[in-house]
């Protein structure tokens, strides 16, 4: 543990921004690092609970009291290390999860945990400036070989640990750049691209191949991947987006939220953007009334990319009612609670509403120009179960020059490697596999990450990731020295 009575005598304190109106014009990242003394501080914050309640919240499973421990002893080597035998990708996670460790941290009794996250990202930048962090080669080679589908974090993490145990990896990626969602979907300003690429290069060094452009179901028969390798793990997310099903679908200027971030991380990134998909025109925030359609993680992104674009006014709608300003622990902790969250986006001039449904959407010249929506009350019925009722008289207009749907998704994409492969799907569209083997319908295939578990959290993707190399190490090998 930290310092015994660090928790009594060290106030809480975290990772500070830029200012809104600074921040809002750049694509960089703004978030303050933790100095080394200030990171010391509040690893010596985390107390002796005799049960680490954080371990409950961590899909990663980090070693959170440990190397908050040796945090706080300015042991930063040992703490690189305890932190990377659990989490391939610490800059990442540090970078973009929201944190459940945080919520399941004894001291957010009373709402003053620990500082987890920004910790964890405090030791992995340190590691990478310092120069701690190299490619880890295998002791020996195995003479088998993988073929690993899809590159983001699930895929990452599998191909990492399965080179590190001497196999022979090759990950193939159907976009021209390796990261998937983290790539394409996560603004620069959240997260950026260098800290894929260097990771790439370690990687590189252990002796992963990256394929890119190489659409596996399309360029490359998905079965013909088995005549080649001695297994296949399927890892390519769950990119199926929820569409809106009303009258004016149809009119330019509504879009998929992934179209809209995938366009502007391409733009950041140097390209030349002319089409996205089936979109055949840059699409801009800039000079417009902007409409986001759902209240997740996709929707602040797109908020604060509409609002870097110079849009007029951002609208964020949520259909399910607003939040409780705060959980009521008692029934909540130490599990992720439902209550009011507002993101550095929304903070950066978003209006937000709740209980909303929309209806239709209106244009002129075949061009989007308003929303008709209705809100709507959750009602139990005599089973206990929520039904939406619109209310009578609620009905709106908004102004909306730009629509972004940002309602989550529905699995893998179907077309591609799902449907040459032949593997059978479970109930809700994923590709049916047990997290004890990640073994597929098929022989040798195996299957990690959203594309199996549904739309889910990096963390959960990097520790399926992992889990899913160990199953195939096992399979080929008979024994396996990976961790679960």
């Amino acid at each position: 543990m930290g310092k015994p009575t660090g928790f009594l005598e060290i106030e809480r304190h975290d990772r500070g921004y830029d200012k809104v109106e600074s921040r809002v014009k750049t694509w960089k990242e703004f978030v303050h690092p933790f100095a080394d003394a200030e990171a010391s501080k509040q690893g010596a914050r985390c107390m002796d609970c005799g049960i680490p309640f954080c371990h409950n919240g961590c899909p990663v499973n980090n070693l959170i009291p440990d190397w908050n421990n040796l945090v706080y002893k300015s042991d930063w080597q040992r703490a690189l290390v305890s932190l990377h035998s659990t989490n391939n990708f610490p800059e990442f996670t540090g970078r973009i999860c929201p944190a459940p460790c945080e919520a399941s941290c004894t001291l957010n009794i009373n709402d003053n945990p620990v500082t987890i996250k920004s910790i964890e990202c405090t030791i992995v930048d340190k590691g990478w400036a310092e120069g701690w962090i190299k490619p880890e080669l295998p002791k020996q080679r195995s003479g088998k070989r993988v073929a690993v589908v899809g590159s983001g974090p699930a895929g990452l993490a599998c191909s990492q640990q399965l080179a590190r145990a001497g196999h022979a990896v090759t990950l193939f990626e159907k976009q021209d750049r390796i990261g998937g969602l983290m790539r394409y979907g996560i603004p620069d300003f959240k997260m950026e691209k260098h800290l894929i690429d260097r990771r790439m290069q370690q990687m590189a060094a252990e002796g992963v191949e990256f394929r890119t452009g190489v659409h596996v179901g399309i360029d490359v028969r998905a079965k013909g991947l088995l005549d080649e390798y001695d297994a296949v793990v399927m890892t390519g997310g769950a990119e199926l987006p929820r569409d809106l099903e009303v009258p004016g679908r149809e009119l330019d200027g509504v879009h998929y939220a992934m179209d809209f971030l995938k366009q502007q991380n391409r733009r950041v990134a140097g390209d030349a953007v002319a089409e996205t998909g089936a979109i055949k025109h840059p699409l801009l925030a800039k000079g417009k009334h902007v409409v986001v359609i759902g209240g997740g993680d996709t929707g602040s992104d797109c908020i604060g990319t509409s609002i870097r674009h110079g849009a007029l006014s951002v609208t964020q709608l949520e259909i399910l009612p607003q939040p409780p300003e705060k959980e009521n622990k008692a029934l909540t902790w130490p599990n992720w609670p439902l209550k009011m969250r507002t993101s550095s986006s929304q903070e950066e001039g978003a209006a937000r509403d709740w209980s909303v449904v929309t209806k239709k959407l209106v244009g002129k010249d075949g061009k989007v120009t308003e929303l008709h929506g209705v809100r709507v009350e959750w009602v139990k019925d005599g089973a206990g179960r929520l039904n939406m009722q619109e209310m009578p008289g609620s009905e709106f207009v908004l102004k909306a020059d730009l629509v972004l749907l940002a309602m989550g998704f529905l699995g893998p994409r179907k077309d591609g490697a799902v449907a040459d492969a032949g593997v059978k799907l479970d109930p809700r569209g994923n590709v049916a596999a047990n997290t004890n083997d990640y073994q597929t319908s098929i022989p040798k295939v195996f299957a990690a990450g959203d594309m199996r578990r549904g739309q889910s959290l990096v963390v959960w993707a990097i520790r399926e990731g992992r889990q899913a190399a160990r199953a195939v190490d096992l399979s080929l090998m008979g024994r396996t020295d990976l961790p679960r």
